[in-house]
């Protein structure tokens, strides 16, 4: 059996089709949850974006219209009750997993920057610093960052969920990947070269390359510069591998709790609804 795609089952919600509707919402709540989760840094956090945003979902799907995508329209909603839930704590400490909240064993695995290969990190040793450097940024940096390098969303449509210009996310990207990138260098057995006179901000420009706005005379220079810089080839590696670990990066899990109890209070406003 053909899974109907996203836009079938929008057409279909909005038409009153209530089956259609918790299919939907069903098929997004683990992104939501990932979101919330990365974005908020509290699972309780999570757990409540992951509900108000499905029940906002269900309540103005009649309203969604397909200007935007699912995803744009989905990160709005999410986004919008994470801020809520930031102010409310404003005066509370950040939970930022940082390499502090490891055991003492594996901190000091972790401080050597060039391990032996019996040393190498564990996938979740290197997801907890890389989840550390994340949550580090400053959290306008932050979401810029979640959104286009861990949500995989195109930098347009950052813009459009962040009610940003193009330009505007993509200078605050470029500062986010240098960045997570130097937090997470160091675990990763690469060592960076002290600067040379005439080196430009690799990390910025492969940032740039990556988001197209270099020029193909532009990308020819950098690549001869590659060429004859091993500090510059060293840090475009870096940035490379720290973006890939990104993608590569488990989410976290939706528990089975909070899925059940999120269908329960879907399924009661869709009875009430009807």
């Amino acid at each position: 059996m053909i899974e109907p795609t996203e836009l079938e089952l929008v057409q279909a919600a909005r038409q009153g089709d209530r089956a259609a509707i918790e299919r939907l919402l069903v098929r997004q709540q683990s992104r939501v949850y990932r979101f919330g989760m990365k974005l908020c840094r509290d699972p309780e956090d999570a757990r409540d974006v992951l509900q108000d945003t499905l029940l906002a979902m269900a309540r103005s799907i009649q309203d969604f219209r397909g200007a935007s995508s699912v995803s744009t329209w989905l990160y709005t909603i999410a986004r919008s009750f994470c801020i809520k839930k930031r102010r409310r704590s404003k005066f509370a400490p950040e939970a930022l997993q940082s390499l502090d909240a490891l055991p003492e064993i594996e901190r000091e695995r972790l401080a050597d920057p060039s391990p032996a290969p019996d040393q190498r990190l564990t996938a979740r040793e290197l997801a907890a610093a890389l989840d550390g450097a994340v949550a580090s940024l400053e959290p306008k940096y932050r979401e810029v960052f979640l959104l286009r390098d861990v949500e995989g969303l195109p930098a347009a449509e950052v813009a459009e969920v962040l009610g940003l210009s193009v330009e505007a996310v993509k200078s605050r990207l470029h500062r986010a990947r240098a960045a997570v990138r130097d937090r997470v260098v160091p675990l990763l057995g690469l060592r960076r070269e002290p600067p040379s006179t005439g080196c430009p901000d690799i990390a910025s420009v492969m940032s740039r390359h990556l988001e197209g706005e270099l020029s193909p005379a532009q990308c020819g220079e950098m690549e001869k510069h590659l060429e004859g810089c091993g500090r510059c080839r060293g840090d475009c590696k870096a940035l490379k591998r720290t973006l890939a670990l990104c993608r590569e990066a488990p989410a976290p899990v939706l528990p089975e709790e909070v899925r059940r109890s999120v269908q329960v209070a879907l399924r009661r406003f869709l009875g009430q609804a009807s």
